[in-house]
């Protein structure tokens, strides 16, 4: 059985969340001021609440394109 890719847009929106967390988090532990290190921290959460979604959609694209096979 051949699994169907994911949807190319999907996979480069989870691709793009996980450097921009990476990147948030990395903002937040060099950031001079605590306000500005909870500013990143936040950012950080909100696109790993964002690439949690993505993969949550990954996997219903895949479920998806089992349910569309046809049984041999």
């Amino acid at each position: 059985m051949e699994a169907m890719e994911e949807d190319p847009t999907t996979q480069e929106l989870r691709v793009s969340q996980i450097r921009r967390e990476s990147a948030e988090r990395d903002h937040a532990e060099q950031a001079p001021t605590d306000e500005a290190a909870e500013a990143h921290a936040r950012r950080a959460e909100k696109t790993a609440y964002l690439r949690k979604r993505l993969e949550d959609r990954a996997a219903a694209e895949r479920d998806a394109a089992r349910d569309d096979e046809p049984e041999p």
